[in-house]
């Protein structure tokens, strides 16, 4: 299976009900603010270069940014923090993301999420975070250069960390332990990050500054270039 034909694969998931329900009722029904606009409400693709050594793994889209503009991390506020990041390391091509056709293109970075589909509440099932696992280990499989990751927010983290011993057929011990900033060396030229999710709950309350966020994008970049 080549990135495209996954793609392809993940736009037209049905595995959870709950999800499909809720995606097409946000793309129906709308926001004000977005009334005019043709809602995405499909499962959101990965984004970024399939050759890049620096993965991304996020929560889910979100019901007006992803769920809307049909490319993840796109059209809301937590995108906007991450593109910005992404785009001050050398990342990005423009610290903006507005919509899938914007021209934004990413450089040597490839970003993903442990679920496809917006959640109500942004909150996951257990079964659909494992619905969707699939996804992430094709991913992991087909994107061979990769040697940084990072794992935005604790789901995303532990994704990682879930997948790695999936597709390696190991138990870690001691488990890695999630907390922003936290580095792991997992295997020979593999590293993980952790990073405090981009969300509103984040960002407004100052748990996740600009700052902190940056560091984390700098020692990737630093990380790469050994």
């Amino acid at each position: 299976m080549s990135i495209r034909q996954l793609q392809l694969k993940i736009i037209s998931c049905n595995k959870c009900p709950r999800l499909v329900r809720w995606r097409e009722k946000i793309a129906q029904q709308k926001v004000r603010r977005f009334a005019n606009e043709e809602y995405w409400g499909k499962p959101i693709p990965s984004f970024g270069d399939p050759k890049g050594q620096l993965l991304l793994i996020g929560l889910a889209p979100a019901a007006h940014g992803g769920n809307r503009t049909g490319r993840i991390f796109t059209g809301d506020r937590s995108g906007d923090w991450l593109y910005r990041a992404l785009y001050k390391a050398g990342f990005a091509s423009q610290p903006i993301s507005i919509n899938r056709n914007d021209g934004l293109k990413l450089t040597n970075c490839y970003i993903s999420a442990a679920c496809r589909c917006a959640p109500p509440q942004n909150k996951l099932l257990p079964s659909e975070i494992s619905n969707c696992r699939p996804y992430i280990l094709e991913e992991f499989r087909l994107l061979k250069h990769i040697r940084v990751i990072i794992g935005l927010g604790k789901i995303g983290f532990d994704t990682i960390i879930a997948s790695l011993e999936k597709l390696n057929h190991l138990t870690l011990i001691p488990k890695p332990s999630f907390s922003h900033g936290c580095e792991y060396h997992i295997q020979k030229g593999l590293t993980i990050i952790g990073s405090y999710h981009p969300s509103q709950q984040n960002t407004f309350t100052g748990k996740l500054t600009e700052a902190m966020f940056d560091s984390i994008f700098r020692r990737a970049r630093k990380l790469l270039e050994r």
